[in-house]
């Protein structure tokens, strides 16, 4: 099987030095190596965004979707081969962005496929612009008297809606970031892993150490059930603080915050696509009395 080394390409990562996105792609590839995936049956898409560019730097059968489209591509790819092991890096500027009506329905559908993002809380590729999860009031060049709305609530949504696994890591711990992917891609339905990413570049107040003095591990918590599906979406609203909070005023959680195991997914619903839809073009068809019927 292909180990962490081998899910690289020549080319070489061109973020800006210190992203979160270095850290990501890292677990990722560990993530990879700890479930066996192999090239021919690993599908990543990405969507647009400065984590979209991971799609030169990973060795793998990939496709680079439009902005804000990279669940519909994935789907179509588990639906015709569930052979694959289907996993969507987005960011959050296009996935929760114009993408956010294909996660909902993504969610409900609990499609079988994992779910990256990319959280930085900004537009990082567009040089610096409000996102969905950008903090309320932060100034931006997009919004320079301070963000109006308030943050998409990303993991209340993804529980709320269906999404049968949802994690949230920090890109400031490798390990614990790679066991989450390893946990999200074994799991069977749609699994959500979103990630605190910091930009280092435009985002100045989500910094790592901002975050370090916040994060704290659900799993560490005495008595919290994963399984209690009104305990993590109570648990999701804290991830909602003033912008000038301290770390005693504001603690984020970070791990398995939610997991249903055994609830149907979508596949399972259409035994029809039980094989690769390309298996079944092996043989000619007479689609002769086909046509007629149209005639």
């Amino acid at each position: 099987m292909p180990t962490v080394k081998d899910f690289e390409t020549p080319n070489k990562p061109t973020w800006c030095p210190g992203c979160g996105n270095f850290n990501m792609f890292q677990a990722l590839r560990q993530a990879y190596e700890l479930t066996s995936q192999d090239f021919e049956h690993l599908a990543v898409v990405w969507g647009i965004g400065c984590h979209g560019n991971g799609a030169d730097f990973t060795r793998c059968q990939g496709f680079h979707a439009l902005h804000g489209r990279a669940l519909p591509a994935a789907t179509g790819l588990a639906l015709s081969n569930p052979e694959l092991t289907v996993v969507v890096e987005m960011g959050d500027g296009d996935g929760y962005g114009i993408g956010l009506g294909h996660f909902v329905h993504s969610c409900r559908r609990n499609i079988d496929m994992t779910v990256v993002a990319h959280d930085n809380q900004i537009y990082g590729l567009t040089t610096g612009q409000a996102s969905p999860t950008t903090e309320h009031m932060m100034k931006t060049v997009s919004t320079p008297t301070g963000v109006l709305e308030e943050p998409v609530n990303t993991i209340g949504l993804a529980i709320a809606e269906g999404a049968t696994f949802v994690a949230r890591g920090f890109a400031g711990d490798v390990p614990h970031m790679t066991a989450l992917f390893q946990q999200a891609i074994e799991h069977k339905g749609f699994a959500v892993v979103d990630v605190f990413q910091p930009c280092v570049t435009w985002n100045k107040l989500n910094t790592f150490a901002w975050f370090r003095e916040r994060v704290y591990k659900v799993e560490e918590e005495s008595g919290y059930d994963p399984t209690d599906r009104a305990g993590a979406m109570a648990l999701s609203l804290t991830t909602f603080h003033d912008m000038a909070c301290t770390p005693e005023q504001c603690k984020l959680p970070i791990g398995v915050l939610y997991r249903e195991e055994g609830r149907p997914t979508y596949q399972d619903g259409l035994p029809q696509l039980d094989e690769p839809l390309w298996k079944r073009a092996l043989a000619p068809r007479d689609l002769t009395e086909m046509v007629r019927g149209f005639m």
